[in-house]
């Protein structure tokens, strides 16, 4: 059964870093790309940043390149967003997902994958 949970959200500062974590477990990493999604209250979802663990490629929104970075530790089956430089506009509930769809980044983005964590909670004050 795969598995994602979400940690390591919490409430910062405008301008501070927050690093969140998405264990994964019930999958081979080597078949899968693992993405980071959010959503705001009011707001659609979206595709905030991803990982294929097939190519090692990386990828980002417009909204955080530059700011947020991707990273995965395969020996502990963890994946991390290290966020950087957080604005009040990054508020949002963030969630880790999953698939080995082998879709393109531009099509997880905006359709999601197929395996979701529960989400952590990230708050931005100004």
């Amino acid at each position: 059964e795969v598995q994602l949970v979400e940690s390591g959200g919490g409430l910062v500062q405008a301008g501070g870093s927050l690093r969140l974590s998405c264990a994964a477990s019930g999958f081979t990493f080597d078949d899968y790309a693992i993405g980071w999604f959010r959503q705001a209250p009011g707001k659609e979802r979206e595709g905030v940043s991803c990982i294929n663990h097939s190519d090692g490629n990386t990828y980002y929104a417009d909204s955080v390149r530059g700011r947020f970075t991707i990273s995965s530790d395969k020996a502990k089956n963890m994946v991390y967003l290290q966020m950087n430089s957080l604005k009040p506009e990054d508020t949002a509930v963030y969630y880790c997902a999953a698939d080995s769809s082998g879709d393109s980044w531009y099509r997880r983005a905006h359709d999601g994958m197929h395996y979701w964590g529960k989400g952590t909670l990230v708050t931005v004050s100004t």
